[in-house]
């Protein structure tokens, strides 16, 4: 990792800021929405920031937002990068370790998933509590202390503390939030019937293609994590169904209200 144009990227944002953000929230596919509910909003294009990456999927605009929900400073990533569009990982997870020189101590992560648990339907929101990676581990290379420790432990990725305040949010939103083990591959192409099988077998509820690289990083360099999945669609081996990224994007709608609703009230406790 470069740890000067790491530390450019941060040093240009905070010249943009008027406060220290203490949350950091990245928006998954069709999750944009969140970013609208950010009072007194400094939008910030990646375009404009040094090193930073380009999104270049749809359902990512592109902009770094910096504001308050519910009183709590939050910088909000409208967009994330992705592996599958040809970054490195350094690239893939280079906001995060700009984040950890801005002092972020949280990091909420959102992504759209496909259902691999029977009993999940479109639109549910699934708490993720641990993570099976089939991507590059983005730690791999020269370890820069300055950030963590050479062999950090992922025994705990996902804060535990962050999980029980998202289940008691959900509880008194009267959302209903289904929890489970989030699988990551590469894609960009969805998954074959057997492959979503094997996945089943392994303990997977749900599988994408992306957040673990980040949240990786994330705990490496010492952020508690809450990392929360959308369902976009369920497979079902009795169904012959073609997936499409628009039918993904559609699906995660149905649920950005009660999305959004749970994050600032997660975001209310921090």
């Amino acid at each position: 990792m470069d740890y000067t144009k790491i530390s450019e990227a941060a040093t240009f944002i905070k010249s943009k800021l008027n406060s220290v953000p203490s949350v950091a929230v990245v928006l998954g596919s069709g999750l944009g929405p969140l970013a609208s509910e950010i009072e007194n909003p400094v939008i910030i294009s990646y375009k404009e920031i040094p090193h930073f990456p380009l999104s270049t999927v749809k359902g990512h605009a592109g902009n770094l937002i910096f504001g308050q929900i519910n009183s709590v400073n939050v910088l909000c990533m409208q967009g994330r990068f992705h592996y599958y569009e040809g970054y490195s990982m350094e690239e893939v997870t280079f906001p995060e370790r700009v984040f950890a020189l801005l002092g972020i101590k949280y990091l909420i992560v959102t992504n759209a998933a496909g259902g691999v648990n029977k009993n999940f339907k479109c639109g549910d929101i699934m708490l993720i509590t641990d993570h099976i990676n089939f991507m590059p581990n983005p730690l791999i290379g020269r370890n820069d202390e300055r950030f963590g420790e050479r062999f950090p432990s992922m025994n705990a990725a996902y804060s535990k503390n962050l999980r029980l305040s998202a289940l008691n949010k959900a509880e008194k939103l009267n959302i209903q939030l289904q929890q489970g083990v989030y699988l990551a591959g590469t894609g960009p192409s969805f998954e074959t019937p057997a492959e979503y099988i094997m996945y089943r077998q392994w303990g997977a509820s749900a599988v994408g293609m992306s957040t673990v690289p980040e949240v990786i990083v994330a705990v490496h360099c010492g952020m508690e994590v809450l990392g929360l999945s959308v369902i976009s669609n369920v497979f079902n081996e009795d169904i012959d169904a073609v997936q499409t990224h628009t039918e993904v994007l559609d699906n995660v709608s149905v649920a950005t209200n009660k999305t959004v609703a749970l994050v600032k009230a997660i975001i209310a406790d921090l």
